[in-house]
């Protein structure tokens, strides 16, 4: 098939009740399919889907391997020329498909693409997950392009013009298929969380672009399976803002002229700040009473630590043919030295 939709669910059934007909009856008449990947649910959603959505195609998985393995033992089930990773939580209108295939099929150069995100609560402002396309500081700290911290703007058409982006949420990603299967999917020890930002930033280090195509808009729930106050959420984040540093960092200074002896260290004064940082808010949370956010903190630098790799530095760039000679957004972030 040309397009793979592929909606990873873990015990959401009554979104997929609410939301899988109106994405359903959006790719009839192009050449994409809805399949839909099941965690090892509990609350029943493999047998809902069996009973009520018997034509959907339905790959059930023996444990809930996350958000990572989880896609990564899906797609790897499945051939085409792009693959869609969506919420279940996300509801699309007519039409928010096809800006996605065209913009890929018209640039060769971009390995991922993805839509405006919308709140569905409040469908005149952008969703806080990924609003119009993400970047990030200079700290690894994520903000977006329509939000940044807490706030977030009203979608007044000022991101209306296609850009590139550092990433797309992967509540509704578009990704080349043959791009995604060069880097084997995503990194399988962020388990969910920031997991999209990892894999769009090893994407640029070889050359592909990742870009909002705003044509497209969908309308995001959010927190459909952990909630925001969630001490495993949060864990989670910040753990894998830390193993995001050190997948890329390393690459990335190398690939803007430092000997990689010297990018290595660079990175881990980087990564060193940042920690301290975390350390900061740790003790507001203990200061505040939040014993278990408190708690969290602390728990993802024990499992950074256990979890990082301290290999050689990957290859910074391998760019194909005619694609962009390096990630121009990541030197705006990070400059050259």
């Amino acid at each position: 098939m040309k397009t793979a939709v592929v909606i990873l669910n873990y015990n959401t059934k009554d979104y997929l009740r609410k939301f899988l007909p109106v994405l359903l009856d959006s790719c009839k008449g192009r050449d994409a399919q809805v399949i839909v990947a099941d965690n090892a649910s509990s609350d029943g959603s493999a047998r809902m889907m069996k009973e009520e959505f018997p034509a959907v195609p339905l790959i059930a998985l023996e444990k809930n391997y996350g958000f990572t393995g989880g896609y990564n033992r899906a797609l790897k089930e499945l051939e085409a020329d792009y693959f869609v990773l969506i919420n279940s939580d996300i509801e699309v209108p007519e039409g928010w498909l096809d800006p996605l295939v065209e913009w890929m099929d018209t640039h060769p150069e971009c390995g991922a693409c993805g839509p405006k995100l919308i709140s569905y609560a409040r469908r005149d402002f952008f969703e806080y997950a990924g609003a119009a396309g993400g970047m990030l500081d200079r700290y690894g700290y994520p903000f977006c392009r329509g939000r940044i911290m807490l706030r977030v703007e009203k979608d007044l058409g000022q991101y209306d013009t296609p850009a590139d982006v550092l990433w797309v949420s992967g509540a509704c990603l578009m990704v080349r298929g043959g791009v995604w299967k060069a880097l084997g999917g995503l990194d399988e020890r962020f388990f969910a969380h920031m997991e999209e930002i990892d894999l769009c930033w090893r994407m640029q280090l070889r050359g592909w672009k990742v870009t909002v195509v705003p044509a497209s808009r969908v309308f995001h729930i959010g927190g459909g399976t952990l909630p925001n106050e969630s001490p495993f959420k949060l864990r989670l984040n910040f753990r894998n803002n830390l193993l995001l540093l050190e997948n890329n960092l390393p690459a990335t200074f190398t690939a803007y002229g430092l000997p990689p002896e010297k990018a290595r260290r660079k990175a881990r004064r980087r990564i060193f700040v940042r920690m301290c940082l975390d350390g900061g808010s740790a003790f507001v949370y203990l200061a505040t009473g939040r014993w278990s956010f408190y708690r969290a903190v602390i728990q993802a630098h024990r499992e950074y630590r256990a979890l990082r790799r301290t290999g050689d530095i990957p290859a910074p760039l391998s760019v194909p043919a005619g694609l962009v000679d390096k990630p121009v957004i990541l030197k705006a972030l990070f400059g050259k030295k």
